[in-house]
């Protein structure tokens, strides 16, 4: 394979823009086709014809690809659903065979602390919402956002509607702020809600937080909320503030706007910036938006994209993050709606 060939395949390949159906192609592909019929024999009919699909247009995929795609399958899914069957040796025989004793003995000890992790929070996971916001109202805002940081975001969403806008936007921003938490400050949650029975903490640092949670709660709060919260976020950090903004919209979700708001948008974006930032949008999202522009348009873009041949990916990330922005514009001076919520209501 060529140089040239090699860097396509990285780019095509590359861990961002993988779909779920290229990941369980790519798994299928990597355990061979005993492993892989059994895995497919699971699956609705409609399911292996889309992942068999995936699989007849795998290119080459490179090792590094093939080994991210199989270390995420077997921790997140095989691993810990195995050893929580008791079945330890059985996924230790398949990580050791795609990886080797040494590697296999890492990424098997990771998956074990994912186990012994699993359900930390299990008694809040399944208290009702409206009680623990009653139960947390009380606390100081380091505690409440040590705790929702560590809940499912359509959890915390439900909770965040239950406490006062101000409350709610401090917490959301100190969950946005947060990294790594130490041992001590787990500490503090455990004597804010009680036994510690109930709490099996590790003892190192806990990734937990940061905007991205944030992005995830707000996408399932009711726009007047969303705007709340970013507000009060905003006076503090207004940097912050946007980074949850652009983490709650992606490129990709250009899909979901309706066709008026998406002819708004390509208003403000050239044909160049735009066929910068198709050359990674999925075939679905650009059938989508082809479908509002005229045929001349279309005619325009294609030949655009042809002309511009091979692209750096980040530059086809930044030409996607300026129509982000621009669609955040459009947004907050009320020419085109995100629904946001399963509280939005178009009236």
């Amino acid at each position: 394979m060529t140089a040239l060939a090699r860097q396509s395949n990285t780019e095509k390949y590359a861990p961002e823009r993988l779909t779920g159906r290229q990941k369980v192609a790519i798994v299928c592909m990597a355990i061979g086709s005993e492993h892989a019929a059994k895995l497919t024999a699971a699956l609705q009919a409609e399911e292996a014809e889309v992942v068999a699909l995936e699989m007849a247009q795998l290119d080459r995929v490179p090792p590094s690809i093939v080994e991210m795609v199989l270390a995420e399958w077997l921790e997140l899914t095989i691993g810990v659903d195995s050893l929580s069957a008791g079945g330890v040796e059985f996924a230790r025989d398949v990580l050791e065979r795609a990886f080797g004793h040494v590697k296999a003995a890492a990424i098997l000890k990771r998956i074990q602390g994912q186990l012994a992790d699993s359900d930390r929070f299990g008694r809040l996971r399944r208290a009702d919402p409206q009680q623990l916001s009653n139960t947390l109202r009380g606390e100081h805002p380091q505690t409440i956002a040590l705790i929702l940081a560590h809940l499912d975001p359509a959890q915390v969403a439900a909770i965040l509607r239950e406490l006062e806008p101000a409350l709610g936007g401090e917490v959301m921003f100190r969950i946005a702020r947060m990294e790594k938490v130490a041992p001590e400050m787990i500490s503090l949650v455990e004597r804010a809600i009680g036994s510690e029975a109930d709490l099996a903490f590790s003892q190192g640092l806990s990734s937990v937080g940061g905007p991205a949670a944030v992005a995830a709660i707000l996408n399932l709060v009711s726009s007047s909320l969303e705007k709340e919260v970013l507000d009060l976020v905003t006076e503090k950090d207004p940097q912050l503030s946007d980074q949850i903004k652009n983490l709650m919209f992606v490129f990709e979700d250009l899909s979901a706007l309706d066709d008026k708001s998406l002819q708004r948008l390509l208003r403000e974006v050239d044909v160049k910036q735009l066929s910068l930032a198709l050359k990674a949008a999925s075939p679905e999202l650009r059938t989508k938006i082809m479908g509002t522009m005229s045929q001349r348009a279309v005619a325009g873009l294609k030949e655009e994209m042809e002309f511009l041949g091979p692209v750096k990916m980040r530059d086809v990330e930044a030409a996607q993050s300026d129509i982000v922005s621009k669609v955040r514009a459009l947004e907050e001076t009320g020419e085109i709606v995100i629904s946001s919520g399963s509280d939005d209501v178009l009236i």
